[in-house]
This record gives C-alpha cells, structure tokens and sequence, in this order.
C-alpha cells in the first residue's frame, strides 16, 4: 500500500508540472537592476621570469552580452613583504597592466614572501594580498594508448591519454591548480574543467597528505579529448593558498550552476578590499603561486600499452 501511495504522488507531481509548463504562456517583464558599477581586478602573479600582468575592467549588467570595458587610467603596484615594489603599467594594444623585468631572467614572485596589490582609481584605494607557497616538482609525464568506446567529448575515439606524476608536500592543508596544455596553449581552460588539489586528492578530509596525486588529478591533463601523435602534452602545477583554492571552487561550482535546479547566480567572495570600509566595492581575484612544469612530445614508439 505505501508503494502505490508513493507512485500516485510521484504521478500527481509529473502531472502538475506539466500543467504548469502547458498553462504559463503569457510573457513577463522583469524589471532588473543594473546595479553599481564596480570595478574588476583580474590579477595573477608567479615565480616565473618575464612579464606579469593584471587586468582591470568595469563589470557588467547581468544581460549585458557585450565586452568588459577596461580601465586604464588606474594606478597599479606589487609590493612585497622585503620592501621591493614593482610599478604595472597600462599597455594599449593588450589592454592589460603590465609589469616589464629588466632582464630575460628576473622574476617578479619568489616563494615565501606575500605580496600587497595597490590600485588607485577615481579616488578609491583598493587592496589585496596573497602569499607564494613551494610547489612540488613534477616527476614525469607519460602516457599510453587509449580507446574511448563512447565519445564523451570532442576530440579522437582513439589516441593518447597522458597523465603526470607528482608528489604532495607532508603537512595537512597544500593546496593547487592543475593547468594542462596541447601544444603550447591552454587545454580545457574554461571554467568548468578547473582541476584542484588539496593535498593529493581533491578536497579536505582525504587520507592523501604527502602521496602521491591521486589518479584522476593525474589523468585530468587529457581533457577535450584524446591526444594524437605529434601532439605536445604539457602541464603546469601551480600552487596556491587555501583561500585561492575556495575562490577556485566558488568559480567552479557557477560555471555549473543551470538546469532545473539552478539557483540565483551570485558574485563569487573576492580577496580586493577598499581601503576605506564606506568606499566602493570590487570584484575579481588577486592570485600568486609557484609554477613547476612538464612538457613532452606524443611519440607513439615510446607509448606504454593500452590497459
């Protein structure tokens, strides 16, 4: 008796939506706020050589489809906690600040130190800081030949699935971003293939404190589909402190945030502060990490045997 109560309930629910999605034909207006426009920090520095950059833009109404608006007449500068500034400076034809070494070989970031993001703009101070953890050095990258019977994404049914070695840190709570790449540009970069770690596995409460990376984290470099012969696998392993790895989360969870059970999209929490707690609000991430990397070519002489 209690299995047909069930059924008939499940019953009269399907048949309630259905009126409702047959019923409700007429339009409606919503009259939506465009709200403030705050600024955008897009702000991510490393230990590598070469340039850094930071990007700053306007943000956007909801239904607005159309490109940010950059700003650049702000005033942007890195410091560290050893005294060192490092001035960006607003390049036009890439729209981004950026900070230029004097040398090929000098880097901006170094591990250990926390730096301190300054923007002035408009009368507004604006603040935010983030430190650069170690990172584990990458042991090898290898792969094997694969066959996916279903293709559950573009790319070949048959190729290479390539897959890295790394080893987490000892002591509870290293945390890091996975960046794969195919030739020489990033794989699978949008947000909804984020690949993180927390220690080696993906979230807090895994029994994987200074193991190695579990096997899908290992795995998620073969993203978009199988790789061919000729093709440059590479991956980047960056670290990054837990409230990095939250703000990555946070980004995750609304790139999948639709369906029938979506909720109402939110502004993800940010690390920008105004100096003045009564000025204006920002928006976006200021991001630092180490970076060890690994690159090689799909040779299908060297290739270990399809499991």
């Amino acid at each position: 008796m209690r299995k047909n109560k069930i059924y008939l309930l499940t019953n009269l629910v399907a048949l309630a939506a259905m009126f409702l999605l047959v019923s409700c034909e007429d339009a409606i207006d919503l009259d939506t706020e465009t709200g403030p426009r705050l600024l955008v920090v897009d702000g991510w520095i490393t230990n590598q050589p070469g340039p850094q950059t930071i990007g700053l833009t306007w943000s956007k109404g909801y239904f607005d489809n159309g490109p940010s608006s950059p700003i650049f007449d702000a005033e942007v500068v890195v410091s560290d906690d050893a005294g060192n500034t490092y001035p960006f400076t607003f390049v036009r034809n890439k729209l981004y600040y950026q900070w230029t070494p004097p040398t090929d070989t000098t880097r901006l970031g170094r591990i250990g130190r926390t730096y301190t993001l300054r923007i002035r703009h408009e009368g507004e101070e604006y603040l935010a800081t983030n430190r650069i953890k170690p990172v584990p050095a990458i042991d090898s990258l290898v792969y094997r030949e694969e066959r996916f019977p279903i293709q559950p994404q573009e790319g070949p049914q048959e190729g290479y699935l390539a897959e890295f070695f790394a080893r987490d840190f000892p002591g509870v709570g290293d945390t890091y971003w996975i960046k794969p790449f195919k030739n020489g540009k990033p794989n699978g970069n949008d947000p909804g293939n984020i690949s993180l770690a927390f220690d080696g596995a993906f979230s807090p409460g895994s029994p994987s404190d200074g193991l190695i990376f579990i096997l899908p984290l290992r795995q998620s470099i073969t993203v978009n589909g199988l790789f061919e012969a000729g093709d440059k696998v590479g991956v980047e392993l960056h670290s990054i402190t837990p409230e990095t790895y939250y703000f990555l989360v946070q980004v995750q969870r609304e790139s999948a945030n639709g369906g029938i059970f979506a909720v109402p999209p939110a502004n993800i929490p940010t690390n920008i502060r105004n100096a003045n707690p009564n000025g204006k609000q920002a928006l976006g991430f200021f991001g630092a990490s180490a970076v060890s990397k690994a690159e090689t070519t799909i040779d299908p002489q060297k290739a270990g045997p399809r499991e």
